[in-house]
């Protein structure tokens, strides 16, 4: 069972940066935002979205118009073949933080979320190298097991409306770190702590979403343009670290959102 907490995460301004550090209990604090970053990658999403990225997903698609990229998985619930997953193109390496504006467009209420893979590689067993656009044609139809028996990386799910009594129903933020060499499926995998019972994500509401891996820890910030917000941090330690990867955005069946504005930054 994952503990369920609330993270108690605290901003500081010091000169012109500021500070962003856990203060659970036995973590040493991380000023995140005191790193010096560089970006390295940036699309504003309103250009042909196949320059930076790559479609998993036969039923899916990807629009470009004035306000962002549209995501729409395939409208049909229960159909793994109407996932969707869209990568960038390049890989990044070390610390990282992820930044966009996020708008769930779709009412859903399929058991459902959507997902970002922090910094994935294929596991580098016979058929699945590390690059993982070397076998995009085994993921047409994204079903999740694809993912995480095969791929070396960070996940954070979030956006989940589902039906009681599927788990989809609690609205939370989990993250996982995939374990592909160890043929558990999702076992073990998940990351302390579980936080639910969350007020974010309603449609048509544009989020900030700011993500950042340092080392083993991450850290899941979304800023609501209704005032809402949540701040989230994770614990990988008791887990093998993620280094090196492609960055994507899930959605699974039913879903559509809105994203702008995206970049991603190394630290120096």
């Amino acid at each position: 069972m994952a503990a369920v907490g609330y993270c108690a995460v605290v901003t500081a301004q010091s000169g012109s940066a500021d500070c962003l550090w856990s203060s659970h209990e036995g973590q040493d604090s991380v000023c995140a935002h005191t790193l010096r970053w560089t970006e390295v990658f940036s699309d504003p999403c309103t250009g042909d979205w196949r320059d930076n990225w790559v479609l998993d997903g036969v039923h899916a698609t990807v629009s470009n118009t004035l306000e962002g990229m549209v995501i729409n998985a395939g409208p049909e619930d229960r159909n793994n073949a109407h996932h969707a997953v869209l990568w960038t193109r390049r890989s990044f390496r070390g610390d990282i933080r992820i930044e966009y504006d996020y708008t769930r467009l779709d009412s859903s209420k399929a058991d459902a979320v959507n997902i970002i893979y922090i910094q994935a590689r294929g596991s580098g067993d016979e058929g699945y190298p590390e690059d993982i656009h070397l076998w995009g044609d085994k993921r047409t139809e994204p079903l999740m097991k694809h993912y995480f028996d095969n791929m070396d990386t960070y996940h954070i799910s979030y956006a989940t409306d589902g039906v009681e009594p599927s788990q989809e129903s609690t609205r939370y933020v989990r993250a996982r770190r995939y374990l592909p060499r160890e043929g558990r499926g999702l076992q073990g995998t998940a990351l302390q702590p579980d936080y639910v019972g969350l007020d974010l994500f309603e449609t048509g509401v544009k989020y900030h979403v700011t993500i950042i891996k340092i080392g083993q820890q991450l850290w899941f910030r979304a800023e609501g343009e209704n005032g809402k917000s949540g701040e989230f941090w994770f614990d990988g330690t008791p887990l093998p670290p993620v280094d090196e990867g492609y960055v994507g955005l899930r959605q699974m069946f039913t879903r559509s959102a809105l994203y702008s504005n995206f970049t991603v930054s190394v630290s120096e």
